[in-house]
């Protein structure tokens, strides 16, 4: 097996923020340090277009805020658990992959978990170069300078590593949230109050199955890389706790800002809203933290799985090297053609969720072994179980029953998985 030790060097070990071992608990954090990131990581604008999806489909209560709360305890729960998996074992999705899918099996979910962000990174850079250029009137023909500048200054904490991602969160957290409840605030007194908002009625049809999958999908693939993050946790209750602080709470509350602001302005896009307040300055300052603190997660991901499949402990190298990839995809307007695919990867990423909790409980009993220890090259109950629960999660996607419990695409995926992989590891094994 290719080595997997870092190299012996204080510098070293803290700069790659260990992309081939486990975090040693002498540079674990507290709850103060991990919450942040990862409630910066979840605030995003996915998840505004997810909450004006299904805004309008639901009377506001209590069918909607139900919805909502049930969608993101689920999301909350799924991350957790492998928030908790990830602060035992000190590894990233990709690291304990290698027990699940094999030392070369498992370089699948490297491709799936790092393309998909690169892709979201490049779709990102171009998305911000229009809305700048168009906000500050300036002439399209320079997009390609402001996707330059932006594209590798987003990716500067990245490349510091967890430190400044850190302090980062800290302050633009508490800054964003602010300037969400502001605008939240604002709306509800235009539209009368509570009773104006309650008095609307729902113009489009979805059912609460298909609203889950939008809420639970629009950022699971995301919280199935958490863990690169929650292995920094000191304790079970900051891998918990940080872990649903992100997806439960901040990712809960940019799911109702978007469905509250197409309720009220028929327009998820709250800094569009903001706009409409007349404080476009803030709505300004809310997207540019809002993709920041997304976008050096974003890279940071990339990097931690790049490194895993070259099985090279230069994490930096590939912060640099993804967003050139990136900053490509960007002016050559690939990204454009890249998004359908990305969200078909997003179907296909939770059952890698799903096996992983299974290796890790039931073959493991909650203990992997070290990362030295030989591996197969394939775990075939593994590659076996993720095909099969990838085929399934898709066609349920694609084919709603209107049992909501069944039109849940990433849950029936993860669980699928799941207990395919807890059965076939056992047959195989025997």
């Amino acid at each position: 097996m290719s080595t997997t030790t870092e190299p012996q060097s204080g510098t070293s070990l803290v700069t790659e923020d260990y992309p081939l071992s486990p975090v040693p608990f002498s540079d674990r954090r507290s709850i103060w340090s991990l919450a942040p990131l990862l409630m910066g990581f979840a605030l995003t604008s996915t998840t505004l277009f997810a909450g004006g999806k299904i805004g309008p489909a639901f009377r506001f209560a209590p069918d909607l805020i139900t919805i909502i709360l049930l969608g993101n305890l689920i999301l909350g729960a799924y991350c957790s658990a492998l928030g908790y998996i990830a602060y035992k074992s000190g590894l990233s999705t990709v690291l304990m992959a290698r027990f699940s899918f094999g030392n070369i099996g498992s370089k699948w979910v490297d491709f799936i978990l790092g393309f998909t962000q690169i892709g979201w990174y490049a779709f990102t850079s171009a998305l911000i170069g229009d809305v700048v250029n168009s906000v500050l009137g300036i002439d399209p023909a320079w997009n390609w300078l402001t996707i330059l500048f932006f594209n590798y200054a987003f990716c500067s904490t990245a490349y510091i590593g967890y430190r400044a991602m850190d302090w980062l969160s800290r302050l633009s957290v508490p800054l964003m949230i602010i300037l969400v409840l502001w605008s939240l605030a604002i709306a509800t007194g235009k539209v009368g109050g509570l009773g104006g908002i309650q008095a609307i009625q729902p113009t489009a049809q979805l059912g609460a199955g298909q609203a889950l999958a939008v809420i639970i999908g629009s950022f699971i693939s995301g919280g199935t890389q958490a863990t690169n993050w929650s292995r920094f946790a000191n304790s079970p209750k900051t891998a918990i706790g940080g872990t649903m602080a992100a997806f439960f709470g901040v990712n809960a509350l940019m799911v109702f800002a978007g469905a509250y602001c197409a309720l009220i302005y028929g327009n998820q896009d709250i800094v569009e809203v903001m706009k409409q307040q007349g404080i476009l300055v803030g709505g300004i300052v809310l997207l540019l933290l809002n993709i920041w603190t997304t976008q050096d997660n974003t890279i940071y991901a990339f990097a931690i799985a790049s490194a895993n499949a070259f099985r090279i402990n230069k994490r930096t190298v590939f912060v640099l090297g993804g967003a050139t990839i990136a900053l490509a995809l960007a002016w050559g307007g690939i990204y454009e053609a890249l998004v359908p695919y990305l969200l078909f990867l997003g179907t296909v990423i939770p059952p890698v969720g799903g096996i992983i909790m299974a290796d890790f409980w039931l073959r493991h009993r909650g203990q992997f072994p070290s990362l030295e220890e030989p591996q197969p090259a394939f775990n075939w109950a593994g590659v076996i179980s993720y095909v099969i629960a990838s085929v399934v999660a898709y066609i349920s996607a694609n084919n709603p029953t209107g049992i909501a419990i069944l039109d849940v695409a990433p849950i029936n995926g993860v669980i699928i998985a799941a207990v395919l992989y807890a059965i076939l590891s056992k047959k195989l094994a025997s």
